[in-house]
């Protein structure tokens, strides 16, 4: 798949089937994540791959918006350290290696959701994650169920001339 049709074609997918990932698609996925750009090399992010039923339910039910990671087949939980200085740049790598893990993902056939955080203690108890660290970011994975059709959004992406100034704003 050329890049760009990846970009054009990514879309968030929030119903999988119910079956397993195939072990050479959870690799290449985490093998992407892994291989992402990071400011100074610093490669500041831990991945937990999470595929127990029962672990991706209760990480679920910690918010409304986290429905998708009950049916996934995999979900990674992407760690970088704990506030610091680096904090912002930590996200930013952290994003990258979301990207990478997404693009990978599609490539072979499977779909993802991002997602937030946000009973980041209840997350922290539920998967082990040490004090030093912070999870507010995921992803949940699984080869896409069937799509119902619906019609373009009336407001899609914006435009290049919404977001692209030259030389100066």
């Amino acid at each position: 798949m050329d890049v760009w049709e990846a970009i054009r074609k990514k879309r968030a997918v929030r119903d999988f089937k119910p079956e397993p990932l195939r072990d050479d698609h959870i690799q290449r996925i985490l093998d992407a994540g892994r291989r992402a750009q990071s400011s100074k090399n610093s490669q500041p992010w831990q991945f937990i791959a999470v595929q127990n039923r029962d672990t991706l339910q209760k990480i679920a039910a910690t918010s409304p918006n986290l429905g998708h990671v009950g049916g996934a087949a995999l979900c990674v939980v992407i760690c970088v350290p704990e506030q610091n200085e680096r904090t912002i740049w930590h996200f930013f790598d952290a994003g990258q290696s979301a990207s990478y893990m997404q693009l990978a993902a599609l490539e072979v056939g499977v779909a993802s959701c991002l997602g937030t955080v946000y009973e980041v203690e209840t997350v922290h108890d539920l998967l082990g994650i040490p004090a030093d660290w912070q999870a507010r970011l995921l992803i949940s994975f699984g080869y896409p169920a069937a799509q119902p059709g619906r019609a373009p959004r009336q407001n899609g992406r914006h435009t290049l001339d919404d977001v692209v100034h030259e030389e100066r704003w």
